[in-house]
């Protein structure tokens, strides 16, 4: 049985691609939940896999631009991806997969990253995890920002509308200097990042926009919701279910969270992701009381290795050489390659630190120094003092987050 790849040619094929993963989920995509996710994602960049005519396979990409430690780069963002139970292990994926990083360096975008649904499928595929993730469960009653922290400025509650004229420059200013970030585009606001339809609230109230200001200066934000549970007074459990926190420094995210953990009448408040070493955890008077737990954050994937390093950015004056040793689709991806400064070239010079090109996309946020992946057996230092030299110049000034699951 012959089986073809191609991106979708229009709003049905569309729907029915993204409608493979939708079928794990119990999601059936509305024509026009179709027409909004199609304004984020673009039909041609939803591949699917026909047989008989009939899609059972998806994988989407999203435009971005990533912020990485000392610049920036454009980046796919691998989303969607989806085999139907019918058709799996006939190497659908693989193929969609496969294409799919070729649509990628042919659109000049030198990085791909993704959120993995099963850690176990893309490292195949060249991808690397290169952060990590928080999720909070917190009593609220029982954790308190420390007293010796005085409160500064104020935080009031604001509509969409002004949400959408204050939000995105500010996101802009953070996003620019924190790597593992990503652009957002005003439909990405309108309809992801400030969209409250009732298929978005999952049981749960609107959404609400916290605005905190600083000298009369807008400073940070929390977007929530909150969720009641119980039958009766007595059962009742409500808890606030937080999409974002952010903030134009420690200062600011520690004042909305003093907002936030100071609202009466609530049980809990939960929150998907936090950078790991957010200062959250030391500005509480109970860190335990946040029962975090560490997941995998975004897996990167350098699809044309000489301008993802060169996008990268070091940080000092000082040279390394990495050997990229393998390559599972880009075969010119291998080689040596010396950076120093600004500059990234082919070289012939001795390597410091070999990986393969997974082990060179956990590196590429700063999220895992050269020498963390030597001891778990993913790097190899080839000259002495190589994997000092390396993690002095991949040094990163804060851990990489990713603020939200594409």
């Amino acid at each position: 049985m012959a089986f073809r790849v191609r991106p979708v040619r229009d709003l049905d094929e569309f729907r029915a691609a993204v409608g493979v993963i939708g079928h794990y989920f119990g999601w059936v995509l509305t024509e026009e939940e179709a027409e909004r996710f199609a304004s984020r994602l673009s039909p041609e960049r939803m591949h699917a896999v026909f047989d008989d005519g009939r899609i059972v396979a998806g994988a989407g990409a999203y435009g971005f631009e990533l912020t990485l430690p000392g610049g920036s780069a454009p980046c796919a963002g691998v989303t969607v991806v989806g085999v139907l139970p019918s058709h799996r292990r006939r190497g659908l994926l693989r193929r969609m997969m496969e294409l799919q990083l070729r649509d990628v360096r042919q659109r000049g975008e030198p990085i791909a990253a993704l959120w993995a649904s099963e850690e176990t499928i893309y490292g195949r595929f060249g991808y690397g995890l290169a952060s990590l993730s928080l999720s909070l469960l917190v009593r609220r009653r029982n954790v308190r920002i420390r007293p010796d922290l005085q409160p500064e400025g104020s935080v009031r509650l604001i509509e969409a509308d002004e949400a959408l004229a204050v939000l995105p420059p500010l996101y802009d200013r953070i996003r620019k200097r924190s790597p593992g970030f990503l652009s957002r585009t005003r439909d990405w606001w309108e309809s992801r990042t400030l969209g409250d339809r009732p298929e978005n609230r999952r049981g749960a109230g609107p959404l609400v926009r916290a605005l905190y200001e600083r000298d009369g200066r807008p400073a940070g934000w929390a977007l929530y919701r909150i969720a009641m549970e119980g039958q009766t007074f007595e059962e009742w459990k409500k808890t606030v279910r937080v999409a974002e926190v952010q903030g134009i420094d420690d200062h600011a995210r520690r004042e909305v969270w003093r907002f936030l953990l100071g609202i009466d009448w609530t049980d809990e408040i939960t929150l998907e992701g936090l950078a790991v070493d957010d200062s959250l955890l030391l500005v509480v008077d109970r860190p335990n009381e946040l029962r975090p737990r560490v997941f995998d954050g975004l897996w990167v994937r350098p699809v044309e290795v000489g301008a993802a390093l060169a996008a990268r950015g070091v940080s000092r004056d000082g040279r390394v050489t990495i050997e990229v040793t393998a390559d599972p689709h880009f075969p010119d991806n291998v080689g040596t390659w010396t950076i120093e400064g600004d500059h990234v070239r082919r070289t012939s010079r001795r390597p410091d630190v070999r990986l393969d090109v997974q082990g060179l996309g956990m590196t590429m946020l700063g999220g895992f120094t050269f020498a963390q992946l030597a001891r778990a057996g993913r790097a190899e230092e080839a000259a002495r003092g190589g994997l000092a030299r390396a993690d002095a110049l991949f040094r990163a000034e804060r851990a990489p987050w990713c603020p939200e699951i594409f």
